[in-house]
């Protein structure tokens, strides 16, 4: 948070000392360069902590939740199984606006920043379809898989 707060300012501090998610969501989608620079700060410390968690770990298997993985770049070569967990657009638009209260547009405009999903499903070895079904059934379908790894 201090080079959050230094290069961006006490406007993107919330009262609990945390980053204001949604102020600094609109204005990195709005500046591309402060997305570069948000990210610079951001995701050398989440890979410095995923590291040291993955060489603390003492499990059959360690997974990573990695909403960038593709735009990233730097993740795909370093990870045995990629998994990606897909639905249809509109239920992906309908789940961000229940979720996060946002206008479609609002919605529309940060997934056409992320990577097209073909190029996501490209990069994965399995594919989680997550779209008119329900919690058990998903948790099934993750247990298949967890099943075809051995774990």
């Amino acid at each position: 948070m201090p080079d959050i707060r230094h290069h961006f300012g006490e406007a993107f501090v919330s009262v609990d000392g945390s980053m204001d998610r949604d102020r600094m969501r609109t204005h990195v989608f709005a500046n591309p360069q402060a997305k570069v620079l948000l990210e610079s700060i951001i995701h050398p410390r989440v890979h410095e902590e995923l590291e040291r968690l993955v060489r603390t770990s003492h499990t059959a298997c360690v997974v990573f939740d990695v909403p960038l993985l593709v735009e990233s770049g730097r993740w795909r070569s370093r990870l045995d199984t990629v998994f990606v967990v897909d639905c249809a657009r509109e239920t992906q638009i309908a789940r961000v606006i229940a979720r996060n209260g946002w206008p479609r547009q609002q919605v529309e405009s940060v997934i056409a920043q992320q990577s097209p999903r073909a190029v996501r499903l490209a990069s994965a070895d399995g594919v989680l379809w997550n779209d008119g079904i329900d919690l058990p059934a998903l948790q099934a379908l993750v247990l298949g898989m967890a099943r075809r790894l051995g774990l």
